[in-house]
């Protein structure tokens, strides 16, 4: 119920009805201070500001009780307390109006303040919503669907093409391509085949063509145990740790607070006058730091803002001041999150580079893979003519083959031509790994006799990271890469841009510990990423940036900042 009254009288409507009274009251002490004479003393039978005094007093008294009860050491001591003082002192000398200013000031501070962000919790509620809630159950050889919490582990799942898997689990019949970048953050959809583990909330995202891509699971982990499960309770858990930031005005406060007392009290024992130790309390309220800080805060925001950085509070203005470390997710952050084509290789010197292209690309055309999909639109880009296939066939994981103007070609990997008796030679096997080491996919094109070329797609690093990493490791700042993707993709991506330290291959909570781990160091971190599986180290973080126009939406909501311009 006193709280409830504290959000009423500290609302936006109550504080300007609180403005009002005060002007009306403080309109007759400026007549009477420039004209001599007091007029409109007989409006009201009582002096108005005691309406913005009980409307701006109330929220303050609460507010700094509310500090001592449930703050530890010397955050009990806060700007709030010693403005309570003040308007507590001024009203028992009878200066009403003067109680009345300093409790509307810290008001107007704390509106300020509040105007910079409505910080509203969305991340965690769209996180829960991208949780299953059904699940395709094969019981007695019949298909039922059933509601994820009655799956238990040990039952028998059928995932289809573009389902989401419900819980985790062991993949017992099929082979399929899942996107698992809501866990791990990888930009390339994994091949997973029998004996492969999949995880709840990932999305089997094989095409139908040919009705490949559907998936016979086993459950092994579920309910609270599954992996989207156990992201959603990671963030909760972070909210729940989050404590709470102590403001530049209550630190200056919790100092003045002593020192105003002891002044007054010598000033009203040498005088024995009272008055002396209220102007005392009064002259050291911190009122022009209440109001001051807001206003600096806003200003700082509004400009950060037409830079395209969304900074939605305070409190993380002045903590991202403190920061020592900052993490980086990989995809999507310092790379564009995007496969794109980075070289053709000609092995055949009978084929140029944009021959291979166009091959492969034709050979492709039908391909819902990704890796496919990026050699396609590359060929596209080049204004290259995409060829007709009279026959295509995809093996998962592995490759395709397709007939182009009666000519059989192969795109794959090394495992996929071997099985069709093409020779990977020990030279193009060494190539292939160079490419490997550097993050690289390489696609090897053939036809029935040779190997002709190999076309290698990565995400690309974006053009300003490596100036960025430099920036910020002249600030005597540790940089850290904390990602899913693969140990060779990090590394290559690391060194590249010049991170300090790199963790590879991480789950969400993988991440969690680490940043928590920095921080059992006394290290302030600051974590910077865009997918939904880094929402749960940005919210344990001191300080989160998301990359505003790539991001996910919970990434976003769940970030103190936003890069609205990546």
């Amino acid at each position: 119920m006193v709280h409830r009254i504290h959000d009423i009288l500290s609302g936006l409507y109550m504080t300007i009805l609180a403005g009002l009274f005060l002007l009306l009251d403080g309109i007759p002490h400026l007549i009477e201070e420039f004209c001599g004479q007091r007029l409109f003393q007989n409006i009201f039978p009582f002096e108005p500001s005691w309406i913005t005094v009980i409307i701006c007093g109330f929220p303050l008294v609460y507010l700094s009780i509310r500090r001592i009860v449930y703050n530890k050491g010397i955050s009990k001591i806060s700007s709030a307390l010693l403005i309570s003082m003040a308007m507590f002192a001024a009203i028992a000398i009878g200066d009403i109006f003067a109680a009345g200013e300093v409790a509307f000031i810290m008001a107007l501070g704390a509106l300020l303040e509040e105007a910079t962000t409505e910080r509203a919790k969305k991340g965690l509620k769209k996180l829960i919503s991208l949780a299953p809630v059904k699940g395709r159950k094969i019981q007695a050889n019949k298909e039922i669907m059933v509601p994820v919490e009655s799956i238990q582990s040990g039952d028998y799942l059928r995932i289809l093409p573009g389902e989401t898997i419900p819980v985790d689990g062991r993949i017992i019949n099929g082979e399929t391509t899942v996107d698992q970048s809501i866990m791990t953050g990888e930009s390339i959809p994994v091949d997973k085949t029998i004996d492969d583990d999949v995880f709840g909330g990932t999305i089997n995202c094989f095409g139908t063509i040919n009705c490949f891509g559907a998936i016979d699971i086993i459950a092994t982990k579920v309910g609270e145990d599954s992996s989207i499960q156990k992201m959603i309770q990671l963030i909760k858990n972070a909210e729940q740790k989050q404590a709470p930031i102590q403001r530049i005005a209550d630190i200056v406060a919790s100092r003045l607070v002593p020192i105003a007392l002891l002044i007054a009290c010598i000033g009203y024992l040498v005088t024995g006058n009272i008055i002396v130790g209220v102007t005392v309390l009064v002259v050291f309220c911190p009122c022009a730091l209440v109001l001051a800080t807001p206003t600096a805060v806003m200003a700082a925001i509004g400009q950060a803002t037409k830079h395209g950085v969304i900074i939605k509070s305070g409190e993380i203005l002045e903590t991202m001041g403190k920061v020592d470390t900052m993490a980086f997710d990989k995809t999507g952050t310092l790379t564009r999150g995007q496969l794109a084509v980075q070289s053709i290789l000609a092995v055949d010197t009978d084929y140029s580079e944009t021959d291979i292209l166009q091959l492969a690309a034709s050979a492709e055309a039908k391909s819902e893979h990704p890796i496919g999909k990026a050699i396609v639109s590359h060929a596209i880009e080049q204004d290259l003519e995409i060829l007709d296939t009279t026959s295509f066939t995809m093996f998962v994981g592995k490759g395709i083959i397709a007939v182009i103007k009666g000519r059989e070609l192969y795109c794959g990997n090394e495992r996929f031509l071997e099985e069709h008796n093409i020779i990977v030679s020990e030279s193009i096997q060494q190539a292939i790994n160079v490419y490997r080491s550097e993050g690289k996919v390489s696609v090897i094109i053939a036809d029935r006799e040779h190997i002709i070329g190999i076309i290698t797609l990565s995400d690309t690093m974006r053009n300003d990271v490596i100036n960025m990493i430099s920036a910020i490791s002249s600030l005597d700042m540790t940089t850290v890469l904390l990602t899913g993707d693969s140990k060779a993709a990090a590394t290559y991506i690391g060194k590249k841009s010049g991170v300090s330290k790199i963790h590879a291959e991480l789950l969400p909570g993988e991440k969690v510990s680490i940043i928590e781990s920095l921080q059992g160091k006394h290290h302030k971190v600051c974590m910077v990423g865009d997918g939904i599986n880094d929402a749960p180290a940005m919210k344990t973080a001191d300080v989160s940036i998301a990359m505003g126009t790539i991001g996910s939406d919970i990434a976003i909501e769940t970030a103190d900042i936003a890069l609205m311009s990546d």
